[in-house]
């Protein structure tokens, strides 16, 4: 790979890291060729972005962007690496997680996740990070909780008229 090629795809890799809030590294050495296109097609259709790179041309796109925003994820720079990028914090690992069930098998192992400035390392983090809610999830939590007294406030309400106007007939 010659400087330019390289520098290339360092530009590359920051316009992804400015674009998104949340990426995955995962570890992908063990898989076979066939299984690393159906994990590609899998994150394809769910509007995930799947990127392949040298370790070192990561920490070199993370470090001229931000240095210590990203300090958290250098240490997972090593074996084979492979990104996912999305919008959603926590559909790369529904899809690693599915990925794993299907094919019986723990890889590809999660090496860190950049979630929102947040980062988490080490596999035994894939199963909280399935968990995430999404900001959807967060604000349809809250609009129910709001929701839930006016409408027992209603409920009340027409409860006490109701029983008012059945109570009314049988006093005339």
């Amino acid at each position: 790979m010659t400087k330019q090629e390289k520098n290339e795809v360092i530009e590359i890799l920051k316009e992804k890291f400015s674009q998104y809030n949340n990426f995955y590294i995962t570890d992908t050495e063990s898989l076979s060729v066939a299984q690393v296109s159906t994990l590609r097609r899998t994150c394809f259709n769910k509007q995930v972005e799947m990127k392949v790179a040298k370790n070192t041309l990561i920490r070199k796109a993370l470090e001229s962007l931000d240095a210590e925003k990203y300090a958290g994820v250098f240490d997972s720079l090593h074996q084979v690496t492979a990104l996912m990028f999305s919008d959603n914090p926590k559909e790369p690992a529904v899809i690693l997680s599915a990925f794993r069930k299907s094919s019986n098998t723990n890889r590809p192992q999660l090496k860190a996740a950049f979630i929102n400035g947040d980062v988490f390392t080490g596999d035994e983090s894939l199963l909280a990070l399935t968990k995430i809610k999404t900001k959807n999830e967060l604000i349809g939590e809250v609009l129910g909780l709001l929701q839930s007294p006016a409408k027992r406030v209603l409920a009340a309400l027409l409860h006490h008229h109701e029983k008012q106007a059945d109570a009314t007939p049988a006093e005339a």
